[in-house]
């Protein structure tokens, strides 16, 4: 049969047939490559479903077993997974490079092996590599296999040899099938051999982990379908240079993308942390104007963090706006809303705003502390101490409610905070008596309460 040629896209994976200077789903431009097609399915990966093997089956009649999930043996890693790890799934865990991906995973095998056989098949580092770093991790599992091996025919084949519970490939981007004329880390070896994983993990029910890196925008290098294929897409974020890295779910069909998971980088590794919020706060300075403690919702756990700001008299024409931590977008809107209904003329000042710690703090509730702290180092007065504040604002000015006001009351009262600024809605009777709760109707009013 005659071979098809395609066009295939470098960045987002939009195939054609025919070239493009600029590709029509992305708009990049001079992404387009040529490939050549295999005439015959099987070579692509697909042989693994053979006719008759499926039959449609009744829901009720479905067995999920008794133990589904099992333990990864990092806590951390658990609560994101919503749980634990499901047998049978398939995982990516994706990051900027040297934010801790491997050590994670690696971390992750020393406790999985007490209970599983474990291949770690890296196509990044030798054999000698990976155990000097296993020797600083101090991993030493007898039951951890590894494998250094970019063939992606030649992994499948060694993990039918082993039959192990849990494969991880490390990474994705380096590994290729041999029968594909594109070159490794291109969309068309990454589906594909991200296909063969799938199968795998589906047909022998093993549970697969496989790293994916980042392109320069921050998302997934590779295919937008790679992350439609995985179960779970996990990120691993945080400034290289600070101590915490945070594990975020952005897709999970077993259980809860909100869900966070903390960890502390180390010299021996990443260490979790129990107590985020009290890690957050610690540094924290007394009597300097410019900052708010924030508590944010990550899915079940409420979490303080600390919101700087910096005012300053411009020296250009046009003001500098800088957020580390938010929303840019939602900064500028803020400052809009602090000139025309509060009075304070930030249109002449440069304002930099940044969250303490490497977070990212995307929920609406972080607006009122994000205000408090820009008036603060606007009129350079600090804020009275033990003060905390969460509350969404809107466009008039106003202050809206959120949720859960009583978890995140009762976290701020667990790490000493007597006084809490936030919108006018209910809370308990109880939380009225442990701390002093500032309900306010506008922006204004909150500022005129503190400031």
């Amino acid at each position: 049969m005659k071979q098809k040629t395609v066009f295939l896209c470098g960045d987002c994976g939009y195939e054609s047939p025919k070239w493009y200077g600029k590709c029509p789903s992305c708009g990049a431009w001079n992404t387009m490559s040529e490939f050549k097609e295999k005439p015959v399915s099987a070579a692509r990966g697909t042989n693994t479903f053979q006719r008759g093997e499926s039959r449609p089956t009744l829901l009720k009649d479905i067995d999920t077993g008794d133990e589904s999930r099992f333990h990864s043996g990092i806590g951390e890693l658990d609560r994101v997974l919503g749980g634990g790890a499901v047998h049978g799934s398939f995982v990516l865990v994706g990051g900027e490079p040297g934010i801790g991906k491997s050590t994670l995973l690696l971390q992750m095998c020393q406790e999985m092996c007490k209970n599983a056989r474990v291949l770690y098949v890296s196509g990044e580092e030798s054999l000698k590599q990976i155990k000097i770093r296993a020797a600083r991790l101090h991993i030493s599992s007898p039951e951890l296999y590894i494998l250094a091996e970019t063939d992606m025919e030649q992994i499948i084949n060694e993990t039918e040899l082993l039959e192990p519970d849990i494969l991880i490939v490390d990474s994705i981007q380096t590994v290729y099938k041999r029968d594909l004329t594109a070159a490794p880390g291109g969309t068309t070896q990454i589906k594909e051999c991200a296909m063969s994983l799938m199968q795998y993990a589906k047909n022998r029910n093993v549970t697969i982990f496989i790293v994916g890196h980042v392109n320069k925008e921050g998302t997934l290098a590779g295919p937008k379908i790679l992350e439609h294929m995985v179960d779970c897409v996990l990120y691993f974020e945080g400034e290289s240079a600070g101590p915490f890295r945070c594990l975020r779910a952005a897709k999970n069909r077993y259980g809860s993308t909100n869900e966070i998971g903390v960890f502390e980088m180390s010299d021996h590794g990443l260490l979790e942390v129990q107590n985020p919020s009290a890690a957050m706060l610690a540094g924290h300075p007394q009597g300097a104007s410019g900052n708010c403690i924030a508590c944010v919702m990550e899915g079940s756990r409420p979490l303080l963090a600390e919101v700087q700001a910096l005012a300053a008299k411009t020296q250009f024409g046009v003001p500098r706006r800088t957020a580390a931590g938010v929303d840019y977008n939602r900064m500028v809107l803020l400052l809009a809303i602090l000139e025309k209904r509060c009075g304070l003329f930030l249109s002449s000042s440069d304002v930099y705003v940044n969250v303490v710690g490497g977070m990212r703090l995307d929920e609406p509730a972080v607006d009122l502390p994000m205000v408090l702290a820009i008036a603060s180092s606007f009129r350079d007065k600090p804020l009275p101490e033990g003060v905390m504040s969460f509350g969404e604002v809107g466009l008039t000015g106003e202050l809206r409610a959120v949720s859960n006001p009583g978890q995140r009351i009762n976290e701020a009262y667990r790490l000493g905070f007597h006084t809490c600024i936030m919108p006018m809605q209910d809370v308990d009777e109880d939380l009225l008596q442990k701390m002093n709760i500032v309900r306010a109707k506008t922006v204004g009013d909150a500022i005129r309460a503190v400031l």
